[in-house]
């Protein structure tokens, strides 16, 4: 005897029309992070004199690029 199941109706339920923007939100994240990461890459890359006459210490580059890349 065979059996067939219908998994789509659970699988909608779990993920809804979210399957497309799964992808979407996960390139999102990606391209916030990797934003994050250059924009502290970059600020470590400066001297202390010129991180100075943008107003930033060393200790504030990574919450400067958190804001940079997330805006909170």
């Amino acid at each position: 005897m065979a059996y067939a199941t219908n998994t789509s109706p659970l699988l909608h339920g779990l993920f809804g029309n979210r399957s497309g923007s799964t992808f979407e939100t996960l390139r999102s994240r990606f391209e916030r992070y990797r934003v994050y990461r250059q924009t502290v890459s970059e600020l470590s890359a400066l001297p202390d004199r010129e991180l100075s006459d943008l107003g930033l210490s060393r200790g504030s580059i990574r919450a400067v690029a958190h804001d940079a890349a997330y805006g909170e």
